[in-house]
């Protein structure tokens, strides 16, 4: 299958989807250090560097899923959150190569912060834009106006005449798919609509639960590190490891713990002082203030941040018990976003650090990709007994 990535930063939805099956036939990045990240890692992938707006997506033919990750700053919290008013609204774009490639799905990913409130009748509109390519949005008129004649034309018969695509928006924390983070995204998924409907965002892998297990009622957790048991339970979780010692826990063998930061970074050791040539170096300068006291290291990490400039201080650093802090190296950062170790980061410290902030935790990716490359690979199977009966 064939897949067409736009807003491609450094990779990680690229690689989820690589994971899936799919090949790449273009990825398109405005970034030149986030370019130069992807062919340095891939050189045989397609990299098309520049605005999305001027690529003639007309020139790729038989798409099979148009994925991507608009950019996030316009409904961020660590942002001005401008929503539609923000010039960096890019799903516009996005239904636009979707309009004309026509793919049988399509994946796109963005921030939790699109959920709020105060952006509900844009997320409508934004599925409805989605649901609806071919629909001829007017830009004389405001976003709210088009948006009532969306919902006009959904409800009319009309509507299933027109290129038309079923629609899911889905929350998923990546903690509960393997990744060291707490990282909340929101997925927008479509299937053409002659394509069989029932497909469901895939199911949690891991749980919180089983990590307090593994830590505070087997001990599992610190054995594998080599450490012995607290003899303590941290006061804020008492109550909930009383309750798994005493049984209260949906007990399903196919799920595991969450992953911290302790485990995504095992093996690594202390980062050099001395040698920059690699991506597992010392930075200088971290330090903790209200709101941003860093990561500790028995639980997943917080969310990883790219910031207007760089590292936005707290969300990627390292918390010791002592209380003492400093920032994540590029690899640690790269396996907390579950990037392979031989994948490496072009430009400066801050640049890396910005590329991975942006990007989608590959696990995660992988997962939703499986999903969607699975139901297309039923959907196909189908077709193919239908056609020779």
């Amino acid at each position: 299958m064939r897949s067409v990535e736009l807003f491609s930063g450094a990779g990680g939805l690229a690689l989820g989807l690589e994971a899936a099956g799919f090949e790449t036939v273009a990825l398109v990045e405005w970034n030149r250090d986030a370019c130069a990240t992807l062919r340095a890692n891939r050189p045989a992938w397609n990299v098309v560097e520049g605005d999305l707006n001027t690529v003639c997506f007309s020139d790729y033919d038989k798409i099979d899923v148009v994925a991507g990750g608009p950019p996030c700053q316009p409904f961020s919290m660590g942002g001005k959150a401008r929503g539609y008013d923000d010039h960096r609204d890019m799903f516009p774009a996005a239904v636009s190569v979707v309009r004309t490639l026509r793919p049988k799905a399509f994946l796109f990913e963005n921030v939790r912060g699109l959920m709020r409130p105060a952006f509900k009748n844009y997320v409508e509109y934004i599925r409805l834009q989605l649901t609806y390519p071919d629909f001829p949005v007017s830009q004389n008129v405001s976003w709210d106006t088009n948006l009532a004649r969306l919902q006009k034309h959904h409800t009319s018969t009309a509507a299933g005449a027109s290129l038309r695509y079923q629609v899911s928006i889905h929350e998923a924390d990546a903690a509960n798919f393997g990744v060291p983070q707490r990282r909340h995204r929101v997925f927008f998924v479509g299937f053409r609509s002659d394509i069989d409907a029932g497909w469901c965002f895939p199911p949690e892998r891991t749980r919180h639960d089983q990590l307090l297990i593994a830590q505070y009622v087997t001990g599992d957790y610190w054995e594998e590190h080599g450490m012995r048991k607290p003899a303590r339970v941290p006061e804020k979780l008492a109550k909930r490891v009383e309750e798994l010692r005493n049984g209260l826990l949906f007990d399903d063998s196919r799920i595991g713990r969450w992953r911290t930061v302790r485990d995504a970074i095992r093996g690594l050791g202390n980062p050099s002082r001395t040698n920059r040539d690699t991506c597992h170096f010392f930075q200088p300068g971290a330090r903790a203030y209200p709101g941003h006291t860093g990561s500790p290291l028995d639980e997943p990490a917080k969310a990883l941040k790219a910031g207007d400039h760089g590292v936005p201080g707290g969300e990627n650093m390292l918390r010791h018990s002592n209380g003492s802090v400093r920032y994540f190296s590029v690899r640690e950062s790269a396996r907390i976003q579950t990037f392979p170790d031989d994948w490496q980061f072009t430009g400066s410290w801050s640049e890396a650090m910005r590329q991975l902030g942006n990007a989608v935790p590959v696990n995660l990716a992988a997962e939703v990709a499986r999903s969607v490359a699975r139901h297309l690979a039923q959907h196909g199977r189908r077709n193919s007994l239908q056609s020779t009966r």
